[in-house]
């Protein structure tokens, strides 16, 4: 009797183990069938290229006005294609949009240094002083030496390369930008870089220190609330530092470090789409934050105009010069989007100049988190993007009216270079979102969508199976 219990229960057991596999097979046969269909529509690797894109245009999900602005994203992408990418892109690689001043010294003022500035990946190594025409050179400089052995070791990709033209800079204006931190008037620590030999991309700065630099901008300086508890003036600051802050995860995915052992380079979708557009938020402040400082530039149209591009090379001043004028005054830009952010209607009421004071304090210190980050070229990009930002600021919420700031705003070289500069990163984003970010996302969302829930399947019939999809 026991020995036929025993049986029975062996043959339930083995016919138990049977129907497992065969519902494993099955659930098995059917994943790869699933795969297999999949294999006509279009496929990104996980940290590679788009293998086939629809090159039609794709439906896009960001449809109707901009939130705060006077522009729709159909309007701005339009005009980006058309009319500011094409322009901005010319424009930065003449000589006199791509050099910047910039202090790249290591002094955070809100914690102490943890040494982040002397590690070799990160570490900045003076340029000998032949490379520097003479007005560049400068009394009195801190940092390594061009011999010192931290310089010559680390990843290249986290250091600056500071080679210069021999060219000269006529003056511009010599003013401090109440919006930003940096003395711009103290060259004493200055040097110039060039943009060009130095784009921004993936540079291997991340961990604790990248986070701390964020945590600071966003909690302390611009934290977000819902936006219904907020006038406009209060999330002002909150949708630029988030607009800016997408625009450099985009730069950074699009030039990803894909292999280091063969320095391989690509687009890693997989992280913008983690970082970016799965945000339908964060895309917006990108747009908004394009639309601001285009409405800057616009604003200083006949400042720009009429300002100095001179290097010494006749040819090369004439081109920016012209350059500017056909992006200020595009017949297409000046009737399809004339007024892409209005900021007369801001800071007004009673609490106005107190809202304006205090986002201006804000942003001062978002400006000076800058001079914390470890990197080097993250901190080139950094400061001129915030510096592009301030000068932004600085255009719009001046006291005077559009009228009067042609006679009384006073921009320096570095300023404008930096608004330029900034302006282009930004139409390089909002460019990138528009021609690949709809099919990106749905591609992301397939691909996402699909894996839990084999998972799920196959955890109920297999113990561990969902572990082998991980």
């Amino acid at each position: 009797m026991a020995e036929s219990v025993m049986d029975n229960k062996k043959s339930v057991s083995e016919g138990g183990n049977r129907r497992r596999w065969a519902v494993f097979f099955a659930i098995t046969v059917l994943i790869i069938a699933l795969s297999a269909a999949s294999t006509a529509a279009p496929k990104i690797s996980l940290f590679g290229k788009f293998n086939t894109l629809c090159s039609c245009s794709q439906q896009q999900k960001y449809t109707g006005i901009v939130e705060d602005c006077c522009c729709n994203y159909e309007t701005a992408n339009l005009l980006n294609e058309e009319v500011l990418y094409p322009s901005l892109q010319e424009l930065v690689k003449t000589p006199f949009f791509r050099y910047f001043k910039v202090k790249l010294w290591c002094d955070c003022p809100f914690w102490p240094d943890d040494g982040m500035c002397k590690l070799r990946d990160c570490s900045v190594c003076e340029c000998p002083d032949n490379e520097f025409p003479e007005l560049f050179k400068r009394p009195f400089r801190r940092g390594l030496p061009s011999d010192a052995p931290k310089c010559q070791e680390g990843k290249p990709e986290a250091t600056v390369d500071r080679t210069l033209d021999h060219r000269a800079f006529r003056g511009w204006k010599v003013t401090d930008n109440p919006w930003t931190n940096d003395d711009e008037t103290d060259n004493a620590e200055m040097t110039y870089v060039n943009l060009q030999l130095n784009p921004e991309r993936y540079t291997g700065y991340t961990g604790p220190s990248a986070r701390r630099i964020w945590d600071a901008v966003y909690s302390e300086n611009c934290p977000k609330y819902p936006s219904e508890e907020l006038c406009q003036e209060e999330r002002l600051l909150y949708k630029l530092i988030s607009g800016l802050h997408s625009s450099i995860s985009i730069h950074i995915a699009a030039d990803y470090l894909l292999n280091e052992d063969t320095n391989s380079w690509g687009e890693n979708l997989t992280l913008m789409y983690d970082r970016v557009l799965r945000y339908p938020e964060r895309v917006g402040n990108l747009y908004f934050t394009y639309l601001f400082v285009l409405r800057a530039v616009t604003k200083t149209a006949r400042y720009l105009e009429q300002a100095e591009y001179d290097i010494g090379n006749p040819t090369e001043d004439l081109k920016a010069h012209s350059l500017i004028k056909q992006l200020l005054y595009n017949p297409k830009l000046q009737a399809a989007c004339p007024l892409p952010f209005d900021e007369a209607k801001l800071w007004k009421g009673q609490r106005g100049p107190e809202l304006k004071q205090k986002t201006q304090e804000q942003f001062r210190n978002i400006s000076a988190l800058m001079d914390c980050v470890g990197c080097e070229k993250c901190r080139l990009w950094g400061k001129l993007q915030v510096l592009g930002l301030g000068t932004a600021l600085k255009i719009l919420f001046s006291d005077n009216g559009e009228d009067k700031i042609f006679r009384t705003l006073q921009l320096q070289r570095n300023e404008v270079i930096a608004l330029i500069n900034l302006l282009n990163r930004l139409s390089e984003s909002v460019k990138f979102v528009h021609e690949k970010g709809a099919a990106l996302e749905r591609i992301m969302e397939q691909q996402t969508g699909f894996f839990p829930i084999a998972n799920v399947l196959l955890a109920k019939v297999w113990p561990f199976s969902s572990s082998l999809l991980r």
